[in-house]
């Protein structure tokens, strides 16, 4: 895996095999961020990466001027490794990172962002709560984006404010815009 864009273009995220994480791959991650130029600026932007693993998405983020960025993820060696890398880029106050269950973290957050990334287990039953739950807390800044990570052939086109969905090999990038 590697950061893609931006100051850290092409640094190398060398991940434990004991990771219980599927990241996002750079074919689908090039894609996405090629989407994401198109829509929005990184500089200075509220990004939340949900079910973080490795941090893949997080790092990108940071790498093109996003400041905060919040990672959250369940499992402790997926946040011990973000930080780690975090310390050793010398990255800074920007990272935020959580270790804890996703939809707590949702119910008692009060940031808003202009960026959401979600990319739970594709096994996940109840990926389209955390979907409305966002969107009922109004975790979105105006203008803002939500975007679902999830196994080709999953349809989410019936939820409020979807706009279009992408597919990449086994896996699907679902779009939602605030308005």
């Amino acid at each position: 895996m590697r950061i893609i864009g931006g100051k850290y273009g092409s640094r190398q995220l060398n991940c434990p095999k004991n990771l219980p994480a599927r990241p996002t791959t750079d074919r689908t991650k090039e894609s996405l961020f090629n989407i994401l130029h198109n829509y929005m600026d990184f500089e200075g932007i509220a990004v939340l990466d949900l079910f973080s693993g490795t941090g893949n998405i997080s790092l990108e983020c940071i790498s093109r001027g996003a400041d905060p960025v919040y990672s959250v993820d369940n499992h402790k060696g997926s946040i011990r490794f973000l930080q780690k890398v975090v310390k050793e880029w010398q990255i800074g106050p920007i990272s935020h990172s959580f270790c804890m269950d996703v939809k707590k973290f949702l119910q008692t957050t009060d940031q808003r962002f202009q960026l959401i990334f979600m990319d739970p287990p594709y096994d996940m039953p109840d990926q389209q709560l955390l979907v409305s739950l966002i969107q009922e807390r109004q975790l979105l800044t105006e203008e803002g984006m939500l975007i679902l990570e999830h196994r080709k052939g999953s349809d989410y086109s019936h939820l409020q404010d979807f706009q279009f969905c992408r597919t990449y090999g086994d896996s699907s990038l679902s779009f939602f815009f605030s308005d």
